[in-house]
Order: structure tokens, then C-alpha cells, then sequence
């Protein structure tokens, strides 16, 4: 069955060029900023009642007002609390990650399983929580955020490019368990996109490098990109909503790069 429609906040009417997602019921997690936001916001466009989920309260509140939403405040390291989370969702959105540099010798153990509880663990949770739903109304799409680093791998980053490897593994599985049932499960692969997270990694280098921020841009994050700028989230989004539309249902367990040409070199 298809999620009820609902009379939340119209944040601008859905475009004329974009799915028609009124009645269906979205999970977004990290959605209360950077690329979480963008989607939230690119699916409530559409029509599609968005769950909110973030750690972050302030931010979560902030972006379901904005898109006639609701908010959860859930830190998805509790796996306890996944299971508190509506379940019944048409659209779940795998977003919700960090970061952590370091060489593995010196890598601290909790931090690389803080790093898979929220990127791997609490995206299998997610699905298991979700999946019926989606079953049972013969319809449902899995969007799990990746990153280039689910493909490639960068020194220093072991727990993330861990997680995001483990996480392609996981969509590919859901992909050819959700076939039978209209069930889509993708990955979307950006390069280094404009986020809290970014920003911050980029500071670090800056500090540690001793150079300015727009070189560990030019010089750092995108010396394997043939685009010589940062990914907006808004982008990302648009994948995202892409793959919640009417022309992609032939499309599942499929790794999406949206990379700069990253890949290409």
C-alpha cells in the first residue's frame, strides 16, 4: 500500500520536470544538513512526506519545518533507536555519516567501530526496519549516499572507506532481494561535496599542511578530479530524487558516480 497522503508545508510546489512523489513517505538520515538537507528538501518538493532523521535536534527541527516534515532525534549509533523510527517508508535515504584521518596504526578502535555502527550497521538496520513496508506495496526505492571512497580508496581514511565498501556490498544484496518485491536499492557516489563535513576535513589540512583552504581544495581534495571545484549538495539530491522517479525502475544494485570524472583517471 502507498503511505497516505499528507497536507504538510508546501516548499514550493513540485516541478514540472521531476517525479510526482505526493502520497509516498521518504526516511532520510543525516537530513538536517549538507547533502541529508538537500535530498529532504529535492523529495519534499516532489510531494513526499519526509522523516527527518538527525542528531543533531536544532538541525532537524530547522530542516522539517522547512519541508513540511518531521523530525527524529536519533543518534544511530544507538542501535536500540532504530527501531523507534516509522517504519512505514516508501523511500529510505542511507545518508547519515563522519569521518575520522589517520594512519591505521594510530587509528583509535572506537572510533573506526563508531565509524561503521552509523555508516554500515545503521543503514542494515535501517532496511531491515523498512523493507516490509516496501514489500508489501510492491513499490520502494533504496538510496544509500556512498561516496567515491566506496569504489576507490584514499590513504588515512581505513573506518570510512571501510564502511562506504561495506555499504555498496549491502545495496547490491538488497538490490537482487528487493527485485521481486519493486524494490530498488542504489548507490550514489559523489567526489567531495560542499558539506559540514568537508569543511571541516578541509580546515584540518589547512592547519596541518600549513597552506590556505583553497589550496588543500585545489591541491588536496580534488587532485584526482578533472573538475576543479566541490560538489554541491543540491547535486547529490538530484541524483537522489532521479532515482525515486518514474525512469529508473530498471536501475538497481548499481553504484552511481557523481565524481568530477574522479573515476575516469
Amino acid at each position: 500500500m502507498k503511505s497516505p497522503s499528507h497536507a504538510g508545508a508546501d516548499p514550493s510546489a513540485p516541478r514540472a520536470d521531476g517525479p510526482e512523489l505526493k502520497g509516498r513517505t521518504a526516511l532520510v538520515t543525516g537530513g538536517g544538513s549538507g547533502i541529508g538537507r538537500a535530498c529532504a528538501e529535492a523529495l519534499a518538493r516532489a510531494g513526499a512526506l519526509v522523516h527527518i532523521v538527525d542528531r543533531d535536534a536544532d538541525a532537524a527541527k530547522s530542516a522539517a519545518a522547512d519541508t513540511g516534515g518531521v523530525s527524529h532525534t536519533v543518534d544511530l549509533a544507538d542501535t536500540g533507536a532504530i527501531g523507534r523510527l516509522p517504519a512505514a517508508v516508501d523511500i529510505l535515504v542511507n545518508n547519515a555519516g563522519l569521518q575520522h584521518v589517520a594512519p591505521i596504526q594510530d587509528f583509535p578502535p572506537d572510533r573506526f567501530e563508531l565509524i561503521q555502527k552509523v555508516m554500515l550497521t545503521a543503514p542494515f538496520l535501517l532496511m531491515r526496519h523498512c523493507l516490509p513496508h516496501m514489500y508489501e506495496g510492491g513499490w520502494g526505492r533504496v538510496v544509500n549516499i556512498s561516496s567515491m571512497h566506496g569504489l576507490r580508496a584514499s590513504a588515512f581514511k581505513s573506518a570510512y572507506v571501510a564502511a562506504k565498501h561495506g555499504l555498496e556490498g549491502l545495496s547490491k544484496v538488497a538490490a537482487l532481494e528487493g527485485a521481486p518485491h519493486g524494490v530498488t536499492s542504489n548507490c550514489v557516489n559523489p567526489g567531495y561535496v560542499r558539506t559540514p563535513l568537508v569543511e571541516g576535513q578541509i580546515a584540518a589540512q589547512a592547519t596541518a599542511h600549513g597552506i590556505p583552504e583553497d589550496e588543500v581544495v585545489r591541491d588536496v581534495l580534488l587532485d584526482r578530479s578533472a573538475i576543479k571545484r566541490l560538489i554541491e549538495p543540491e547535486e547529490v539530491a538530484a541524483v537522489c530524487l532521479w532515482l525515486c522517479g518514474p525512469d529508473t525502475g530498471y536501475i538497481t544494485g548499481s553504484s552511481l558516480p557523481v565524481d568530477g570524472g574522479w573515476g575516469a583517471g
